[in-house]
């Protein structure tokens, strides 16, 4: 199954729904997507809703964990995800996104009119894929061991 994902708001409240298989050639639209949404003179804070997320990549996951520093930087607060699946939650508790995000296993989502984020160039995947690993390594020593060798290995071509 491809994956896709969703965005609406609601009075300065973001919601990002994930679908499907969460994979690295969404990255660059969901980037695009979050540096306007902290920009938005609005914003008050966002739900990343992997509800209906049957995987997710790591380069996606580190994609996330920069949008919830950034978010803590701007709001001094965490974002919620919303997350049922017991596999994703083993994935993002191993990742240390308990951390990083307030992880719920249901949230009464306003009624959101959600549209699919635009595609965008995706010509800058792999310095895309290195900047979210080290995002990733930054939460925790198990992170830095795991990511470590692809970091450098991507750095390196």
């Amino acid at each position: 199954m491809n994956g896709s994902i969703s965005v609406g708001a609601s009075e300065g409240t973001y919601v990002l729904k994930f679908n499907g298989d969460i994979r690295v050639g969404l990255c660059g639209a969901l980037e695009a997507f979050c540096d306007r949404m902290l920009a938005a003179a609005d914003f008050r804070g966002v739900i990343v809703d992997l509800a209906d997320t049957i995987a997710i990549d790591s380069t996606a996951l580190g994609c996330l964990a920069r949008l919830s520093i950034s978010v803590q930087g701007l709001k001094d607060k965490i974002p919620t995800l919303i997350c049922r699946s017991q596999d994703v939650r083993r994935v993002l508790l191993n990742m240390g996104f308990d951390d990083v995000f307030a992880i719920v296993a249901d949230s009464a989502v306003q009624d959101v009119d959600l549209v699919d984020i635009p595609n965008v160039d995706e010509s800058q995947t792999r310095e895309r894929v290195i900047e979210a690993h080290k995002v990733l390594m930054s939460l925790n020593a198990s992170n830095r061991e795991r990511f470590k060798s692809l970091v450098e290995a991507l750095e390196q071509e």
